[in-house]
């Protein structure tokens, strides 16, 4: 299909990392990034990029955490990448994107009862939301410095849910309290754009705020209200408003959905390259 280099995502079993190894060396592909955790726990028998969580009430689960996304780091030193991708995690005691998401697809986006969840949402989590933000903090504070002791920069990613840790309000004020050099803010253009058709932030204001800070970002379009890893250039995404607002030396990343046509694939990489080569 024309491209040369890959991210490794979270779902790979150890056995196919060991076979994209030995295909690097044959084949000279590049790879990117690598998506945490990779390989995937082997005690983990389907893709699940939360099965442990930096934010967990368990320090068992921190812990393990903290060890496999070390193991991810040595994975990308191997393959030559330059990220790794991190979830943070997220607030589990709350539970309000899913009624949020149910009520806007019944067409009640607009109503009372729409505006009082959002509104409890965000006073729930302001009351909360410091306890999980630090035990992230702390967890990622010994990867960060790990990470940099093998020329490697984690990718703190945005999530499609309100519950994620850090939030859109918490980013900023997150990456400074890391306050590491091997830790940027990584842009998913859809799971930012499923939040702004959630009237829970505008992606336009949001990258004129964090757009600076960007070190690589996840590629993939929405259709409305929440099909997200389509192809870009089909769906909501206004990528040509947006991407200016991002460092030229930005790393993007197309992340679509297995089942997205071959010549939607295609067709995308070739308005990009035309759209914002020069």
């Amino acid at each position: 299909m024309g491209f040369d280099t890959i991210e490794l995502g979270h779902g790979l079993q150890a056995p196919a990392v060991a076979s994209l190894l030995r295909a690097q060396e044959k084949m000279g592909f590049r790879v990117s990034s690598v998506h945490n955790f990779c390989p995937l726990p082997p005690e983990v028998m389907t893709d699940h990029p939360d099965c442990y969580e930096f934010t967990s009430h368990r320090e068992e689960d921190r812990r393990r955490a903290v060890r496999l996304t070390r193991q991810t780091i040595d994975m990308a030193e191997r393959f030559g990448a330059r990220f790794v991708v991190i979830h943070a995690g997220r607030v589990r005691t709350l539970s309000y994107t899913g009624q949020l998401r149910k009520l806007m697809e019944e067409g009640h986006v607009r109503n009372k009862a729409f505006g009082r969840i959002k509104l409890e949402a965000v006073q729930k989590r302001e009351e909360v939301g410091e306890t999980y933000v630090q035990r992230a903090l702390d967890c990622l504070a010994e990867i960060a410095d790990y990470a940099g002791e093998k020329g490697i920069t984690l990718g703190i990613e945005n999530r499609d849910d309100y519950e994620a840790v850090p939030s859109e309000r918490e980013m900023a004020n997150f990456l400074r309290r890391l306050d590491s050099k091997n830790a940027v803010y990584w842009h998913d253009f859809g799971h930012a754009q499923i939040k702004h058709n959630l009237s829970l932030l505008s992606h336009e204001q949001w990258l004129d705020k964090m757009g600076a800070q960007v070190g690589g970002c996840h590629v993939h379009d929405v259709k409305w209200p929440f099909s997200d890893h389509q192809a870009p250039f089909t769906g909501e995404v206004k990528f040509e408003e947006l991407v200016p607002k991002l460092p030229k030396e930005c790393l993007f990343v197309f992340e679509m959905n297995p089942r997205v046509p071959k010549e939607q694939v295609l067709a995308a990489a070739e308005r990009w390259r035309t759209t914002f080569s020069q």
